[in-house]
């Protein structure tokens, strides 16, 4: 009899619910905190909720789960009679998710991989997706993380905020914060390079960022099978009209999303997020090769990173 095997990722992986549905995939939510409520991504607070609560200058944290909600999702697996679980999060340099995933998996009943993505948003979904493919495909667990570890390297994310000013109270910005001080006269974009927020480029204007993001995507995409995605925060009238110009520019698209950011991304980089994520399908010559994921076993601590607990 066939290994059976679980996936488990994080809710800023932002993978459409009819995805989730269709490969099984479990999801362990992160929470944005808002005064001193702790509300639960997707279910409690959208990224409606995020955008006016910024626009409104209430101040906003976020907050991963904690290892104990990762034991109850691979328990859970375990008595649903899964064998072993991969288990695929958001970069250890941004969050403490993975490593809280890492504490778990050392007292789980049945063999853990904690894949750390040293990504976010679908740049996070592409491996989680690749990960199902494998399992469904037969792959064992060693496999099955390998598959969302090749998938990472291949996955590259660019994006482009109107103001700098959320990823710095958030202590996301890593090197990005050397443009705050001309933040004022250009238009950062920004780029995950190392599991990290840095600067890429700078243009002068919206319009001019938006182009420049548009280039960045077909130069990446290339001529091989790529997967696209186009996230947002309160954005859509420039997310569609991008999504479309990609459309009909990159020649090996595969499949193309455009979706909101969730409510903890959203928390960090404040309306007017455009990003792009271009994935390429391992084995098509599709993209070119980004930073490249990190695994960590049961009791390991080789996930990156993380903040301290109770920040995302």
């Amino acid at each position: 009899m066939p290994a059976q095997l679980a996936l488990v990722t994080d809710s800023t992986a932002y993978l459409p619910q009819d995805v989730i549905d269709r490969h099984r995939i479990a999801v362990v939510p992160l929470s944005v905190v808002v005064a001193d409520a702790v509300l639960t991504e997707g279910v409690e607070i959208s990224p409606k909720d995020v955008a006016e609560a910024l626009r409104t200058k209430q101040r906003l944290t976020t907050s991963r789960p904690n290892p104990e909600t990762f034991a109850a999702a691979y328990r859970a697996a375990a008595e649903a009679g899964a064998t072993g679980v991969v288990s695929v999060h958001l970069s250890g340099e941004l969050s403490g998710t993975a490593e809280a995933a890492v504490l778990a998996a050392a007292e789980a009943p049945i063999p853990v991989r904690v894949v750390d993505s040293r990504l976010v948003g679908m740049a996070l979904g592409y491996p989680v997706l690749a990960a199902a493919e494998a399992r469904d495909a037969g792959l064992d667990l060693d496999g099955v993380a390998a598959a969302a570890r090749r998938r990472a390297e291949l996955t590259r994310g660019y994006f482009y905020v109107d103001t700098l000013e959320h990823l710095r109270r958030g202590g996301r910005i890593g090197a990005a914060r050397a443009l705050i001080g001309s933040a004022l006269a250009v238009k950062p974009l920004l780029h995950l390079e190392g599991g990290r927020i840095e600067p890429l480029e700078k243009v002068r204007t919206a319009s001019r960022a938006i182009a420049r993001l548009e280039e960045l995507a077909v130069e990446q995409a290339g001529e091989g099978a790529v997967d696209i995605t186009v996230h947002h925060l309160a954005a859509e009238d420039r997310a569609e009209p991008l999504a479309a110009r990609l459309r009909e520019r990159v020649p090996g698209l595969r499949s193309l999303y455009v979706t909101e950011v969730g409510a903890v991304i959203g928390a960090h980089v404040g309306p007017g997020l455009l990003a792009v994520v271009v994935s390429g399908v391992p084995g098509d010559g599709g993209g070119s090769a980004g930073a490249g994921a990190s695994e960590g076993e049961a009791g390991t601590s080789e996930t990156g990173a993380g903040t301290s607990e109770g920040e995302a």
